[in-house]
């Protein structure tokens, strides 16, 4: 298994290749399609991300000590940022997702071409993210 620092360096060598934003955006969109479906009954109230302009539900569980996420949204480039941080942090432990350094969003530019909206979203998606950690580190800690 990876860590998760060599994951965002997987995703920081991909974005470089590309020297066009329309060709970074369009690598986000597929990104965005190939993201596994989100059951239907996971887009509900409890799994929306507070603070994102478009609709984003991330749904959360925990597998042997690990936290999986899965995700949908009804914008595209949104989509391909949801997918993007799943990618570098679905499948760690809580505290490895406490400790990340998420400096692949700065490396790749992400937060400069982004909209303000975008940008806010995205910090949302971080804190959900890890939130849901702090909650089952807390579990984990209370046996």
């Amino acid at each position: 298994m990876n860590t998760i620092n060599e994951l965002q360096d997987e995703v920081i060598e991909e974005f470089n290749e590309f020297t066009d934003w329309m060709d970074k955006y369009q690598m986000l969109i597929d990104l965005g399609n190939d993201l596994e479906p989100l059951d239907e009954k996971h887009k509900n109230e409890q799994n929306l991300i507070e603070g994102c302009q478009s609709r984003v539900w991330l749904q959360c569980d925990y597998a042997d000590g690990r936290l999986v996420f899965t995700a949908d949204s009804d914008a595209l480039i949104t989509k391909g940022i949801i997918a993007l941080l799943i990618r570098v942090l679905s499948g760690h432990t809580p505290q490895e997702i406490l400790d990340a350094d998420l400096y692949f969003i700065e490396k790749i530019g992400l937060r400069q071409h982004l909209s303000p909206t975008r940008s806010n979203g995205l910090l949302s998606m971080v804190k959900q993210i890890k939130s849901y950690a702090i909650a089952y580190k807390a579990k984990e800690e209370m046996g």
